[in-house]
């Protein structure tokens, strides 16, 4: 039987699958990359044992939990951890903390001839580690941000670099009123977790710098680790330059094309749910800044879109878009990003295009 390990550096760069045996409501609230929950308990269960062991002790509760998972439904589990790791021969189980939820799992499929190893520590080890290997990585590689107006492609720059650290990517929102999925974004704990991994994986590819895109503290609903985003705050940056009709371009992709294709593929089987669910993102985007735009504004901007909506409805063109694009950059994300580059011009240490910013950032060691 292969041992049981706490190199948990070697698990997250080789991609190991993992058995997380916790409970589904732990599961949730975060959990790695290339693990699968099967629980020893499901969270009713769970519930049962904490408030047994609260109250009468740890031989009660233990004793409470074998009597809940027991018979054919012990059998039912065991089936499925069994399969799991004859599927994934090189893989490993855990925990919360590496204790008796993975030692359980670990003998009664040792009893069922499966011999499997546990990641010792568990969950809680491994989640340390990677807060720890992430806040190491701030401290010991400078940063460089990339910033510029809205629809440069800074995205587009930070994954051309093999030391770019896509935040946006992870936190999988684009960082803007307009820049939610169809699809929600991970729980806190995930992006976490995603981001130290990718940090990780690019420091063991050599990086000694990172990369990243000029953000606030929140991507949508998720927040930048402390130390990144306190060292981001007096990084040197990069501007990003692009002309308007480009940049306009680059958000009829992101924001029409591709989020309507998003919303195609959540309802592939009705065509109307899926556009007037994506009718609903673009109205409801430009609702949520109607302060900031005005209500003159606002309606001006509204009237564009309902009509390029229609137009796109009807006949699948999407060049209407381009009016209340230009209008939202000119009037709204233009003024509030020359603010921000007037402000931080002390910091900037190079300006061009996407080609000219890739191509310094190769070859540039600050």
């Amino acid at each position: 039987m292969r041992a049981d390990t706490d190199d948990y550096r070697s698990l997250f760069l080789s991609d190991v699958p993992m058995m997380d045996a916790r409970a589904p409501i732990e599961f949730a609230k975060g959990a790695f990359p290339h693990s699968i929950n099967l629980p020893l308990m499901d969270d009713e269960e769970r519930r049962r044992v904490g408030t047994c062991y609260k109250q009468h002790g740890q031989a009660a509760a233990i004793a409470l939990g074998h009597r809940l998972v027991s018979g054919a439904l012990k059998e039912a589990r065991i089936e499925a951890w069994k399969a799991f790791a004859e599927a994934n021969p090189q893989g490993y189980l855990y925990c919360f903390r590496g204790g008796l939820r993975s030692q359980l799992v670990q003998q009664w499929l040792a009893e069922a001839g499966v011999r499997y190893p546990r990641v010792i520590g568990g969950y809680k080890a491994m989640r340390r580690f990677l807060i720890d290997s992430l806040d190491e990585a701030v401290r010991d590689c400078p940063l460089i941000l990339v910033a510029g107006m809205t629809g440069t492609g800074k995205t587009e720059v930070i994954n051309a670099l093999d030391n770019g650290v896509d935040l946006e990517g992870w936190a999988h929102h684009r960082g803007s009123s307009f820049g939610r999925h169809a699809t929600p974004q991970p729980a806190q704990i995930d992006f976490e977790n995603r981001l130290a991994i990718d940090v990780l994986r690019r420091r063991a590819r050599g990086a000694s710098q990172l990369v990243l895109e000029d953000e606030g503290r929140m991507v949508g609903s998720c927040s930048v680790p402390l130390e990144m985003y306190n060292a981001m705050r007096t990084a040197p940056l990069v501007w990003l330059e692009d002309p308007l009709d480009n940049r306009v371009t680059r958000i009829l992709g992101d924001y029409v094309i591709d989020m309507r294709e998003e919303f195609a593929a959540l309802h592939p089987d009705d065509p109307q749910a899926a556009f007037t669910a994506f009718s609903e993102y673009l109205l409801g985007s430009l609702q949520r800044i109607y302060k900031r735009l005005g209500g003159e504004r606002h309606q001006e901007l509204h009237g564009l879109m309902s009509e390029a909506l229609d137009i796109q409805q009807r006949t699948g063109e999407v060049t209407a878009h381009r009016a209340w694009i230009e209008g939202l950059l000119t009037h709204y994300y233009d003024p509030m990003y020359a603010y921000q580059r007037q402000s931080k011009e002390a910091r900037v240490v190079f300006s061009g295009d996407q080609q000219a910013v890739i191509d310094w950032l190769r070859h540039k060691r600050m």
